[in-house]
């Protein structure tokens, strides 16, 4: 079984830590790590130390450090700009793309997205959504988490959009050519699909539109089998 995860702002630069907080909670309390255990810090930058508890009390524990890595960011970069969708869709979508891999996610406003992210409620929704990644990132053992930005709209979705999922498209994302280094911004529509204008748009915009295969998967899962296929024709799986 592998270690669980545990996030802080930064790594320790000394032999020893003491986790305390939220995630000293998590651990200590929660999961009930013991002297002797070993867990995993990461500072979600790509930093990750491993570490055994010498000391546990109540939501807190004393570590010694065993070693520390560093990763590099992924590249090309996996990007997903997401429709937004309604109840808990939304949040299903993010827990499997982020770990699934995802690096970096956006919400998009788009025309048939029956909830529309605005003022309070919009910064609540991200909350959540960013929220959603990190338990996703922990649980998923990642180096790095993955940005959940703020809401675009089609057009600034479109200035970044590299490939449109589409039912009608004839080309395969299994087959299309991709980048080597940079960023893959792939568009997911929501619930409704993407509409007529959207997909001009992202074309005009110099995206192309592709296709999983004959099944119209929903906007909670379409996300997450693309960046399964990504990640095979990229080597990071």
């Amino acid at each position: 079984m592998s270690l669980p995860l545990f996030l802080v702002d930064a790594l320790p630069q000394a032999d020893s830590y003491t986790l305390d907080g939220p995630e000293g909670h998590h651990a200590a309390t929660v999961q009930r790590l013991r002297v002797g255990e070993e867990l995993l810090l990461g500072d979600g930058r790509g930093g990750t130390a491993t570490a055994v508890v010498t000391a546990a009390g109540r939501g807190i524990l004393d570590l010694r450090i065993t070693s520390v890595v560093h990763l590099d960011a992924p590249d090309p970069r996996l990007v997903v700009i997401q429709g937004i969708a309604k109840g808990e869709r939304g949040e299903l979508a993010v827990q499997a793309m982020t770990e699934a891999g995802v690096d970096e996610i956006v919400p998009w406003a788009a025309a048939r997205s029956v909830v529309q992210w605005r003022g309070e409620r919009g910064d609540r929704a991200r909350d959540r959504w960013s929220a959603t990644a990190r338990e996703a990132a922990k649980q998923a053992r990642r180096s790095w988490l993955p940005l959940v930005a703020s809401a675009a709209t089609t057009r600034e979705a479109a200035a970044r959009a590299t490939l449109v999922l589409h039912e009608e498209a004839k080309d395969r994302l299994t087959t299309v050519d991709l980048p080597t280094a940079g960023e893959i911004a792939l568009v997911v529509g929501p619930e409704g699909g993407i509409a007529p204008e959207e997909l001009a748009t992202f074309e005009a915009a110099g995206a192309r539109s592709v296709r999983m295969g004959d099944p119209v998967l929903r906007t909670s899962t379409a996300g997450v089998a693309a960046l399964a296929v990504l990640s095979t024709r990229l080597g990071r799986w």
